[in-house]
């Protein structure tokens, strides 16, 4: 099967705003590292609001609704504040995923499947908005199935699983993992859906998951933040673009 089009990178500013946080400073901003992303590259930037605000702010969505020229995919939890929020800004693309105040990042796939009538209920404003909406799921062809009869129009597969085998050499159980990934992708399209995929992933993992025809976006944060440290974040995504051009290529 060849490639359905142009793999697109969203970069995820997260991160930028979690440093800034740490001195309760104006700086790093998040929206100058969103410029930077895009001419570096990047096509969208992604930010995760959370219920405590632990990075990104309220302010921070304001400004990147009005000062980004890229689209804004605006993660967000199935929560009537931030429905809110979303409705307000109408950002190009709103990305459901799970999440809880104790976890660090967000540690795996929405249970679409168990939710299917509330979730059903809470995009429908979101997509009549203009929203597209992407529901963040892991590999699993009963949230896949879910997914598409709740009305959402991208599934972003979780990738986390295949990073975290992959970051400890088990190697049998990463193959295992990205050929799930590659079944589910398959899957997704063949239901009408667009298809992306993102969390952990490096350098070092990104190419099988780029080279997926299926696979219409990437969304890449935190390594890229932390690359950007040692090389800049100019090149770091440079170098993630060429790596995932390569792979698609090929």
């Amino acid at each position: 099967m060849k490639p359905l089009g142009k793999l697109r990178l969203g970069v995820n500013i997260d991160h930028v705003a979690t440093v800034r946080n740490a001195r309760g400073s104006a700086y790093p901003d998040p929206v100058r590292a969103a410029k930077l992303a895009e001419e570096a590259g990047a096509d969208g930037i992604t930010a995760h609001l959370r219920e405590d605000r632990r990075h990104i702010s309220d302010a921070d969505i304001e400004r990147l609704a009005t000062e980004l020229s890229l689209p804004l995919n605006f993660e967000m939890a199935a929560t009537d504040e931030m429905q809110a929020i979303a409705l307000r800004h109408r950002p190009h693309a709103v990305c459901i995923v799970p999440e809880k105040r104790e976890e660090r990042t967000t540690e795996g796939g929405l249970d679409v499947a168990r939710e299917e009538n509330r979730l059903a209920h809470f995009i429908a404003p979101l997509a009549d908005a203009g929203c597209r909406v992407s529901i963040f799921i892991a590999a699993d062809a009963k949230q896949v199935e879910a997914a598409a009869r709740i009305g959402a129009s991208v599934v972003e597969l979780h990738t986390g699983a295949y990073c975290d085998f992959h970051a400890e050499e088990r190697l049998a159980e990463r193959d295992a993992e990205l050929a799930r990934l590659r079944e589910m992708a398959a899957l997704a399209h063949g239901l009408g859906l667009e298809v992306h995929a993102g969390h952990g992933l490096t350098y070092d993992t990104v190419e099988p998951v780029a080279a997926m025809p299926e696979v219409m976006e990437l969304n890449i944060g935190h390594f890229l933040i932390g690359e950007a440290i040692f090389r800049g974040l100019d090149p770091a995504i440079a170098e993630m673009r060429r790596l995932m051009d390569a792979a698609r290529a090929a």
